[in-house]
């Protein structure tokens, strides 16, 4: 697949071992902190990796369902949606991803294909890595290689949870769910503003519901104060009780 962003290529001389990173100084120069964390953007943007800066418009394809998978990308900045068609047509968003996360990182359990849609929900810029030079990355950039792992972790009891929550919730706890997860509950002051505006059609691709049952449901949650629509749509606190309430 051709991706259809701008790119900008950042090349190395060394593609065994990038200027001025052997393993040992690499894995110290690179432990990186930014509020006692690893700061992944930094360090992806260093001399240490060979990858490739692509800014895609709104509505850009980033990769199609059925592509060969071939790099892993991370979110530098904007939103990108998966989604999955069904041999019948029906379409299902699977997620919605935002600025430090990763994506299409299938590739690295011997995924050939991939399995979703990825799409530009607003201006994004992605930064891509090769699957030969992420594995590099990986293998000799301990600090990095740690930080992956927990995320893939984390986005894997996130997928869970997700599936349990089609499993055994109605659509009310789950939209309530997708709100909060939209926000990234707990991160920012209270109310919290989703940006950029998710339609009902897509909340209801992602919930498993229809558009006409979604827009009850927020009727419902602006009338009982858990979120507020003047203005763009703010979420509050308040709509964990939904989420907790057994």
């Amino acid at each position: 697949m051709t991706m259809t962003g701008t790119a900008t290529q950042v090349s190395l001389k060394n593609n065994l071992y990038p200027t001025g990173c052997s393993p040992r100084k690499a894995d110290k120069e690179n432990r990186m902190e930014k509020v006692g964390s690893f700061d992944v953007q930094a360090f992806l943007h260093s001399a240490c990796v060979v990858r490739t800066t692509v800014a895609y418009e709104s509505k850009d394809t980033i990769f199609s369902q059925g592509d060969s998978c071939k790099d892993v990308m991370y979110i530098q900045k904007g939103q990108v949606k998966l989604s999955v068609v069904s041999t019948a047509g029906k379409e299902a968003v699977v997620a919605m991803l935002r600025p430090g996360d990763f994506v299409g990182e299938g590739g690295l359990a011997r995924q050939s294909m991939r399995l979703e849609t990825a799409t530009a929900v607003i201006p994004s810029t992605l930064v891509v890595i090769g699957l030969n030079e992420m594995v590099r990355v990986l293998d000799t950039e301990r600090s990095f290689s740690h930080h992956f792992i927990s995320y893939i972790v984390e986005r894997n009891i996130r997928l869970e949870e997700d599936l349990i929550d089609q499993l055994f919730n109605f659509s009310e706890k789950r939209l309530a769910r997708t709100l909060l997860l939209l926000v990234r509950n707990g991160q920012n002051k209270n109310p919290r503003r989703v940006h950029p505006k998710v339609s009902q059609e897509t909340l209801a691709e992602i919930i498993g519901t229809t558009r006409s049952r979604v827009n009850v449901l927020m009727k419902k949650f602006e009338k009982s104060g858990f979120i507020s629509i003047d203005g763009g749509l703010r979420v509050n606190d308040s709509l964990l009780s939904v989420v907790q309430h057994k």
